[in-house]
């Protein structure tokens, strides 16, 4: 599994329909930067990572099994 990541879901969309789901569990790749700016490095629609603003994400703890599905899956 890599290190360095977490889940996020998304609470706000709001201007990134395409980019991100309301309600989605996203992967979260650590950026020390970006989180002092107040953003959160997420791997979205695309597949690709983009920074996006920290307040539209609620972070979250899932189980191993699942974490791992979503890594997998990533």
């Amino acid at each position: 599994m890599a290190t360095g990541r977490h889940f996020a879901v998304c609470v706000d969309n709001d201007g990134y329909e395409a980019s991100l789901e309301r309600n989605k569990i996203y992967v979260v790749v650590s950026d020390k930067d970006a989180k002092s700016e107040g953003d959160l490095r997420i791997v979205d629609e695309s597949g690709e990572d983009y920074l996006f603003s920290a307040g539209r994400f609620v972070a979250i703890d899932l189980p191993a099994a699942v974490k791992a599905s979503l890594l997998k899956a990533s």
